[in-house]
């Protein structure tokens, strides 16, 4: 199975860069995974229409996703699920044979109505409001982390 993980936006702190590159690596030990970022939409002005940006970004978001993706949308309605939730839901989807995982990350303003119902799963990694940058590197751990549970290795600890 591949992963393939679309953000908006680029990790501007050196730590987050680190930290998802770490995890990106660790991932590629298991499956292929690509990391797509999309350019931030401008605001068009001094005020910003969330609106507006949500769904220029969600466009293009959506350009990037194909018919057969496995859509995994990162939402804050989204379901919460725990680490062994998650790895049994990778672990299902590769021995059903799912070709590819699409992890959906939105911008600043979060996602637009069209990319959530895209989704086969709205995931929530937190009742607390995260950045999508934080957001991404949590993810990218979270799945690092269901990876070694299938593989029943010693990172998880349980």
């Amino acid at each position: 199975m591949k992963l393939r993980l679309l953000c908006v936006g680029k990790l501007s702190e050196s730590y987050l860069r680190e930290g998802a590159e770490e995890y990106t690596s660790r991932i590629r030990r298991y499956a292929p995974l690509t990391v797509l970022e999309l350019k931030e939409e401008k605001a068009g002005g001094k005020k910003a229409d969330p609106r507006y940006i949500r769904d220029r970004e969600g466009e293009r978001i959506l350009e990037k996703i194909g018919p057969d993706a496995w859509v995994i949308v990162l939402a804050e309605e989204g379901a919460a699920q725990s680490s062994e939730d998650l790895a049994a839901l990778l672990e299902r989807h590769m021995v059903q044979g799912t070709a590819e995982w699409v992890l959906v990350i939105g911008g600043a303003y979060g996602l637009s109505a069209a990319v959530k119902q895209r989704a086969d799963l709205l995931l929530s990694l937190s009742a607390m409001t995260l950045t999508h940058q934080l957001a991404r590197l949590l993810l990218l751990e979270q799945i690092y982390r269901g990876f070694t549970i299938v593989r029943h290795e010693p990172y998880h600890n349980r």
